[in-house]
């Protein structure tokens, strides 16, 4: 399993706006390969949100095949030149392998 993750932090007020974007059926749920979509929102603190994305994929290999993918391309395409949204103060990315899974009894 491989795990793509995505910081988001807006502005007060403002993560429900990212939450509701990602949260819209998309082309990436029907990319072969892909496992789910999570999307955490940590309440306000210091006059920001965070909105975390984690996207978890069957291998690496699937992954990459997505980010080189023309659907992927042409929706960054499509924004390039745009300004980002005043509320989006930063992002960070990470990605990585899941080495291990610990699940409940009743899981």
């Amino acid at each position: 399993m491989f795990v793509s993750l995505r910081k988001i932090v807006v502005t007060v007020g403002n993560a429900d706006k990212v939450v509701q974007q990602f949260s819209k059926k998309g082309i990436i749920e029907e990319q072969e390969g892909f496992v789910d979509l999570t999307i955490m929102q940590q309440k306000a603190r210091n006059g920001e949100e965070e909105v975390v994305l984690m996207i978890r994929w069957e291998s690496e290999d699937y992954w990459k095949q997505w980010e080189r993918s023309d659907a992927h391309l042409a929706g960054h395409k499509a924004r390039r030149g745009q300004p980002k949204p005043e509320y989006i103060l930063r992002q960070e990315g990470g990605r990585y392998h899941v080495k291990a899974v610990k699940r409940g009894q009743n899981s």
